[in-house]
């Protein structure tokens, strides 16, 4: 009788290592997450100067910002009319030019012959506005949603000062770090309401965002995106706000933002592919949400509890950025990681070890994607890049 016991056992065992083995070795790997694509070859272009104005700001010799009217570049010169010749003042605010300009005939200027200035791209000043706080978008494509197991849209708050078009951004030692692409919008005065949204003048760019997925993994509460946790410490690292290099001012900011195609490069190959269009909540339905969000300091960063803008209101030098589209690098455990994990934690004992499952699973899994290789790593160079914003070129330097 016992035999037959230990037989049954034995042969039950054989059987769940069997299933379990063929659930591991069956568990998809991925490198990164798959987007589609459009068939039609990417149109690097500027806006049509009938339907939007472009703009592009640099320093002069003397280090005052100069604004000019762009009218034509390619990846490394950026040609266009100086707004001070137009009548316009000196000013490190665009809207500030801008608005000083006749605009009756602006948008046909590019036509007409007016001495153009010529400037390296590399020479550029960053497109976003000089604060060093903004309104970051999470899971607002529903692609991007899907993969990261998210239902819902949500903010955070975004630390850190815009960086320019062509520009570097480090890789810890260690660590993984991701892509996103995004589009960006400022206005040209504070937005308290809906209906100050409607009233201001909205310049839209091209922005960069990259995530430290270890701080992340770390701190997020992976049930509750909107936790407040999280977010904020692995996306306000050191340059990781990539700008312009042109705000475009649309006469039709709607239509202009639906119609934008966006696309990521890792040293060459397509990764991320999108249209503006795409996005869950369009620009004014998220300047809605967010100014519901704003009394309260909910949202960790570092050593403290912040509010989603000082003022309850988005500031003149804030971006209200959309949110990224599928294709980043991170994904979520497979079913393989699950199974090495249990294995493992098992082996070291258990919960006789000392450490919860949940943070043994975080450190294993991090460790497992360290030993991928598959996150950005020093020499690897990120382009992004949309239909009339221009490119963003990032190298990943140690």
């Amino acid at each position: 009788m016992l035999s037959k016991i230990a037989r049954y056992i034995g042969l039950t065992g054989l059987v769940m290592g069997g299933v379990t083995f063929l659930a591991w070795i069956t568990s998809p790997d991925p490198k990164f997450n798959p987007a589609s694509s459009e068939d039609a070859p990417f149109e690097s272009q500027l806006a049509d100067p009938i339907n939007a104005v472009t703009l592009a700001q640099y320093l002069d010799t003397n280090g005052v910002t100069v604004t000019i009217m762009v009218t034509d570049y390619n990846d490394k010169t950026v040609q266009g009319i100086d707004l001070a010749d137009l009548g316009a003042p000196r000013s490190s605010d665009p809207f500030v030019v801008l608005a000083a300009v006749d605009q009756t005939n602006l948008r046909t200027l590019a036509l007409q012959r007016f001495e153009r200035q010529q400037v390296d791209v590399s020479n550029l000043l960053p497109s976003g506005p000089a604060g060093s706080q903004h309104v970051g978008i999470g899971t607002n494509f529903p692609e991007h949603a899907q993969e990261a197991r998210s239902d819902s849209v949500f903010n955070f708050p975004k630390f850190g000062t815009a960086t320019p078009a062509r520009t570097s951004v480090a890789a810890p030692a260690g660590g993984l770090l991701d892509y996103e692409t995004e589009l960006c919008i400022r206005f040209d005065r504070p937005v308290a309401s809906v209906e100050d949204f409607d009233a201001a003048v909205k310049g839209v760019f091209l922005c960069a965002d990259f995530t430290d997925r270890i701080k992340l993994l770390k701190l997020a509460d992976p049930d509750n995106l909107d936790s407040g946790y999280g977010f904020s410490d692995a996306k306000s690292g050191k340059g990781f706000f990539p700008t312009g290099p042109f705000l475009v001012i649309p006469t039709d900011w709607s239509r202009f933002i639906a119609d934008t195609r966006m696309m990521t490069y890792l040293n060459g190959e397509a990764r991320q592919d999108a249209r503006g269009g795409e996005i869950i909540l369009d620009f004014r339905a998220l300047t809605e949400k967010v100014l519901g969000d704003m009394e309260r300091p909910r949202f960790s960063y570092q050593d403290g509890f912040y509010k989603l803008a000082p003022n309850a209101r988005i500031e003149r030098d804030m971006t209200l950025m959309s949110g990224t589209s599928e294709g980043v690098i991170f994904t979520p455990p497979q079913r393989h990681d699950y199974i090495e994990i249990v294995i493992a934690y098992a082996l070291r004992g258990g919960p006789l070890s000392g450490q919860d499952l949940l943070n043994f699973a975080i450190d294993a899994f991090i460790e497992n994607e360290r030993r991928s290789g598959h996150f950005l790593q020093p020499g690897d160079v990120v382009t992004y890049e949309a239909s009339g914003l221009g490119k963003i070129v990032v190298d990943i330097a140690p």
